[in-house]
């Protein structure tokens, strides 16, 4: 899963890294945002997801990640439970304009147990921060791995999914071992 905010850049993400035609769900901003959807922060952004975005990814001739952009607004949240199931990890897209917009989709995967990875997006004209101010701004459990990226770029993007499938196969073996014992 790729989750954040409204604009954070999960579309672009799931469109830059996709060995196939991405599918998205695509719909013009319209009046009826108005006073639903803060757009004061991407005031050039004309259309937002409103169900997902799909791609697919061979990291190995065994290993096919296939990758969903989930809805960045909050009216459209009910639909990440569905979209989680069968999930192996999770990206949280962060733009450190709008970090408090990242909240809620740590939260979510925290109390799903889902593994994850904070990816932040470097967006050009923003101040940047290091690495460990943004995981100290966010709370972030040490053992959460945080990695700065460009989600227009495939090689970026490509590298937050390695990242999030090592930390999750990292998860599913300390879980087993435990569970050996």
């Amino acid at each position: 899963m790729i989750a954040g905010g409204f604009g954070v850049g999960k579309t672009t993400l799931v469109g830059s890294v996709s060995e196939i035609q991405p599918l998205r769900t695509e719909a013009l901003v319209t009046n009826e945002s108005e006073g639903v959807d803060d757009l004061a922060a991407v005031p050039a952004k004309s259309t937002t997801t409103v169900a997902m975005d799909f791609g697919r990814l061979t990291l190995a001739e065994d290993i096919v990640l296939y990758l969903f952009g989930t809805p960045g607004q909050r009216r459209f949240w009910f639909m990440w439970d569905d979209l989680c199931l069968g999930a192996i990890g999770a990206i949280v897209l962060v733009d450190t304009a709008r970090l408090d917009e990242s909240f809620s989709p740590l939260d979510y995967f925290e109390h799903k147990g889902l593994p994850f990875i904070v990816a932040v997006n470097q967006f050009e004209g923003v101040q940047q921060y290091s690495l460990d101010e943004i995981a100290n701004a966010l709370a972030l459990p040490p053992e959460v791995p945080i990695i700065a990226i460009d989600a227009r770029d495939r090689e970026s993007a490509k590298s937050a999914l390695l990242r999030v499938t090592e930390y999750a196969l990292q998860k599913l073996t300390a879980q087993l071992s435990v569970g050996v014992h």
